[in-house]
């Protein structure tokens, strides 16, 4: 591992930990990862299917405190991030290695245990996140194929299993250079329909709804806020691809995670804006949760906008479904190798990773809603609070004794992991006492 310093007259700055070196069979060349690329990382991995709950959650509160809501869920993202860079960071440093995963830095920092706290909130993430876009997407594939068969209505089941099929067949047929090509063009898809749908929406804002605002319902939006932000499970990718560059890292985070935001803004205002009061009196067919993008997809405030609308949602859906069976097959690869000895075979392996959340969003077709709050709620907390809180805490403690470096990436000191660890606390607590109070 190298380590590349400058020495101003005044101090001594480590520009960068190691770097990129490839032999070409002539010379060594340097190379370096681009603050672009790792943006672009943050921002893709951020940008998914929690977009779409939003407007359900963030009705009922009104533009104005969602707004407010999501900015102050985004600077606690960007907090945790910049912990989790932090500690990856130093951990390469006196571990010397130059590439390490999430699940590595907390088991190297927390021990087995904490290791296996984090391995089983996010086993259970990917699981019901992918509960929440079989449910989503599979709704909408059954809406739109009983329109162009001019069908009343299909039966659930058909939805959510042509759903699982079609895309998980894709993966499990496809090779990796397909799959990342066809990924490659459902992100353009939902690019052009997302900006299409701002411009198209934005002719249908309500000027009631603008003035509309309810502070005290903007709690129970909040883990969905949470998971519609959350990307610190990339950071250690970005910290070994930026070769340890303090602060590109710093720039990667802060620029990655404010274009989803800045985007999630708009699309938060523009929807919202969107729904009449006569569409609020309207029925959510029988959820607990009225969507207002379902009223849209429906044609509610026009035909193109509704088909924009179910495009839209449904190739973001399918790109965060990409991403998270990838995730869950390396996460259960992982699991049956230590337990067995040997891998899965890949049908049995990818039968693991579908069939349970498909067919518990046949049985239970209303989950995304609830899928993504106990996300939120649960393993988000965990992996975006109070995980990189405790690892910077034993980190910084033990640095402090030893007297080695540390390169602090977040000001405040322990009053800022405590605010980190108390809010996660807070939003658990919340959601067990609704539980027993429902």
């Amino acid at each position: 591992m190298v380590s590349i310093k400058t020495f101003p007259e005044d101090s001594e700055q480590v520009t960068r930990l190691f770097s990129h070196l490839e032999f070409d069979g002539k010379k060594l060349n340097h190379q370096p990862g681009s603050v672009l690329g790792n943006t672009a990382l943050i921002a893709g991995t951020t940008i998914g299917a929690g977009i779409l709950a939003l407007p359900a959650v963030t009705l009922p509160s009104g533009i104005v405190p969602s707004t407010s809501g999501l900015i102050v869920v985004w600077l606690y993202a960007l907090v945790s991030g910049l912990l989790v860079a932090e500690v990856t960071l130093n951990t390469m440093r006196t571990e010397g290695h130059p590439s390490i995963g999430f699940l590595a830095v907390v088991e190297k920092i927390l021990g087995k245990v904490g290791g296996r706290l984090a391995g089983g909130a996010y086993l259970f993430m990917h699981y019901a996140l992918l509960v929440a876009y079989i449910a989503q997407g599979g709704e909408i594939l059954g809406s739109a194929a009983a329109k162009i068969w001019s069908v009343q209505i299909l039966p659930t089941w058909v939805g959510t299993t042509t759903f699982t099929l079609l895309f998980g067949g894709v993966m499990y047929l496809g090779r990796e250079k397909f799959i990342e090509k066809l990924n490659s063009a459902f992100v353009g898809i939902v690019i052009v329909s997302f900006l299409g749908l701002l411009f198209l929406a934005a002719g249908h804002i309500q000027s009631t709804q603008l003035l509309f605002q309810n502070w005290s319902a903007l709690g129970s939006a909040i883990s969905v806020m949470s998971v519609a932000l959350f990307f610190q499970n990339v950071v250690p990718v970005v910290v070994t691809q930026l070769e340890g560059d303090a602060r590109k890292i710093r720039q990667s985070i802060f620029i990655g995670s404010v274009i989803p935001l800045i985007m999630f803004l708009a699309w938060n205002a523009v929807i919202l804006g969107s729904i009449s009061p006569d569409m609020l009196h309207g029925t959510s067919n029988g959820r607990s949760v009225f969507d207002p993008l379902q009223v849209l997809r429906a044609g509610g405030a026009g035909e193109w906008l509704g088909v924009l609308v179910s495009i839209f949602s449904e190739f973001a859906i399918a790109t965060s479904f990409i991403g998270f069976v990838y995730g869950l097959l390396d996460l259960l690869k992982d699991i049956f190798l230590i337990a067995q000895g040997k891998l899965f075979s890949r049908l049995p392996l990818y039968s693991l990773a579908l069939f349970p959340p498909m067919t518990l969003g046949t049985l239970n077709p209303s989950i995304f809603f609830t899928a993504l709050d106990y996300t939120g709620t649960f393993s988000i907390s965990i992996l975006g609070g109070i995980i990189p809180a405790l690892m910077s805490w034993k980190q910084r403690q033990e640095q402090e004794n030893s007297d080695s470096i540390n390169q602090p990436l977040v000001p405040g000191g322990k009053v800022t992991l405590m605010v980190m660890v108390g809010v996660a606390l807070a939003m658990i607590g919340r959601q067990i006492l609704s539980i027993y109070t429902n």
